[in-house]
């Protein structure tokens, strides 16, 4: 397919994504509640102030129950879900428009990637607090079902059950090792990291711990990341943005809060820089979760974040 980069100032079209399907049930025992992100966050009248459009996927029906044939928690569900989300993200990018994708948890990760990839984008900055890189090589599939927004990384890049790691139309894995970015791990050295996902350290991904990044400052760590993606002729590469990168003191409502973290400020000068080099094709905002946000406290600082990431499209160098 060829190539459609996103001009300066090209509309942004907002892809509403309401899922729960790649998180383990709540405390309760209920479907999280971060599929209700995209329509909270956009009742803050924030397609209004950035001038975009608004295109919908329906919320998906959150399975309790292991589906037939994986041992991924709603997995054929997710792949479903993915191929559309998929086409929404293809076709923003082929009108030349910047899709920015409101979750919904990780798992829409997979889904952005693939759109992405069928417009001929290539490569991905993943700004998480977590580097969510289980797959079965790291733990026994036959103890637990695993749940997708642990693993949106390791499956991106080709780790896990074919039924998410192997796409129509594509050879390979969403994202080559060097061609992804983990940035914002906040437990990387640590006995648990390395008993969960420490053989992250032994591939070719590139990786910014949350720890280097608030040492160096979200600026200086932005230009990196600018220069990193232009080292790797990536012009048209996709931002996934989960919200658990900020501490957990500014954004408690999100399915795994932690500490250390960015706060919202040094959140928007590490995507401003980002999004303006112009070679960020799309981005996706995940794992607010509005069940967690007693009053709606967080959803007006978190939209002006979004709304400032889709500006710097102006801005665009």
């Amino acid at each position: 397919m060829t190539a459609s980069t996103p001009s300066p100032g090209s509309p942004v079209e907002f892809i509403a994504a309401p899922s729960s399907l790649g998180l383990r049930p709540n405390e309760a025992g209920l479907e999280p509640e971060t599929w209700r992100g995209p329509e909270v966050l956009l009742a803050t009248g924030l397609a209004a102030r950035v001038g975009a459009s608004v295109s919908r996927l329906a919320h998906p029906a959150y399975a309790f129950a292991p589906q037939s044939g994986t041992r991924i928690r709603n997995g054929v569900s997710i792949r479903g879900y993915s191929l559309d989300l998929a086409a929404h993200v293809a076709d923003a990018r082929a009108r030349h428009a910047f899709p920015v994708v409101l979750g919904g948890d990780c798992s829409v990760l997979l889904g952005c990637l693939l759109g992405n990839r069928r417009a001929g984008g290539r490569g991905l900055v993943h700004v998480d607090g977590h580097s969510d890189f289980f797959h079965p090589g790291n733990y026994d599939t036959s103890e637990r079902l695993g749940s997708v927004a642990g693993m949106d990384l390791a499956l991106a890049t080709g780790r896990g059950e074919p039924l998410l790691t192997r796409w129509p139309g594509l050879d390979g894995a969403l994202v080559d090792d060097s061609d992804a970015c983990q940035v914002g791990e906040r437990d990387a050295g640590t006995a648990e990291f390395d008993a969960a996902y420490g053989d992250i350290a032994r591939t070719g991904i590139t990786r910014i711990t949350i720890q280097q990044l608030l040492a160096r400052g979200p600026a200086a760590v932005a230009s990196a990341l600018v220069d990193w993606l232009a080292a790797r002729a990536l012009e048209q590469a996709w931002l996934h943005v989960d919200l658990d990168v900020l501490d957990q003191s500014q954004l408690p409502a999100v399915d795994s809060p932690g500490s250390p973290g960015l706060d919202f400020d040094g959140l928007d000068a590490l995507l401003g820089p980002l999004v303006a080099s112009g070679r960020i094709a799309g981005v996706d905002f995940t794992i607010y979760d509005p069940g967690r946000d007693p009053g709606l406290a967080h959803a007006g600082r978190i939209a002006r974040t979004i709304e400032r990431c889709a500006a710097a499209r102006a801005t665009q160098a």
